[in-house]
């Protein structure tokens, strides 16, 4: 059904920041949630953020909370992920997923649609 495509990854010094976009095309649904996830070489995917469609609360990871915003522009059908204060260990290939049913926002098992990825490096 709905197709995903992240941009704006590359490459930026710690402490720096970028904004990642998730724009949605093709057949649309009701989503419950839209979530980021992130992946280092030789590491598991893990949960990044994630924002629930129907009343735009927001979730995060212990570790991007206070430093990572998730919000979505319903015009545009975009979700967005803004990255602050990045550090060497936020480096990893980011992820945004669609979840059409109920379940936790956590889990990558909960999500429908998946993009490509995006980069995103961080150095010291």
């Amino acid at each position: 059904h709905v197709h995903l495509e992240e941009s704006g990854g590359g490459l930026v010094q710690a402490g720096g920041s970028l904004r990642l976009s998730c724009a949605a095309s093709g057949r649309t649904f009701s989503s419950y949630a839209m979530g980021w996830f992130r992946q280092a070489p030789g590491k598991e995917r893990e949960f990044v953020a994630a924002l629930r469609w129907t009343n735009g609360n927001t979730f995060y990871a212990d570790s991007v909370k206070g430093r990572f915003t998730i919000s979505r522009d319903n015009a545009k059908n975009t979700v967005y992920l803004q990255m602050n204060s990045l550090q060497p260990e936020d480096t990893a290939v980011y992820y945004c997923a669609a979840s059409s049913k109920f379940g936790v926002v956590a889990k990558r098992e909960s999500y429908d649609s998946w993009g490509q990825g995006t980069q995103v490096t961080v150095s010291s």
